[in-house]
């Protein structure tokens, strides 16, 4: 318990990914299918070769990726603080992890 008090709030979500049996955003690789979690720090909607597209930055302690849905304005409860797990291909872009339409699951609120 008092590790935890003492832990960095980066600290304790690199250890939550690690409990869940996902891999780490921070060793993820380029064409790797990946399971990964966190917590969303942004959500946007900006278009991409004319059509919409929300992206959300996914932040688990060790790195950051950007979650695309690709002709999607919004998603019930896709918002900045919400924990998720979500699957699919990393790909690059511009030096960033991305994952295109992953198939995800929100963690209850609540839990967090």
């Amino acid at each position: 318990m008092l590790d935890r008090l003492s832990s960095s709030q980066e600290d304790l979500e690199c250890e939550d990914s690690a409990t869940a049996g996902c891999t780490r955003i921070g060793d993820c690789h380029d064409r790797q299918v990946v399971t990964v979690t966190g917590t969303l720090r942004t959500v946007t909607l900006r278009p991409r070769a004319g059509v919409p597209a929300l992206e959300a930055e996914l932040f688990d302690g060790s790195a950051a990726l950007d979650v695309v849905w690709l002709g999607r304005r919004s998603i019930v409860g896709i918002e900045p603080g919400r924990k998720l797990i979500a699957s699919g291909r990393i790909s690059m872009s511009r030096g960033r992890r991305v994952l295109f339409n992953p198939k995800y699951e929100l963690r209850p609120l609540g839990r967090e």
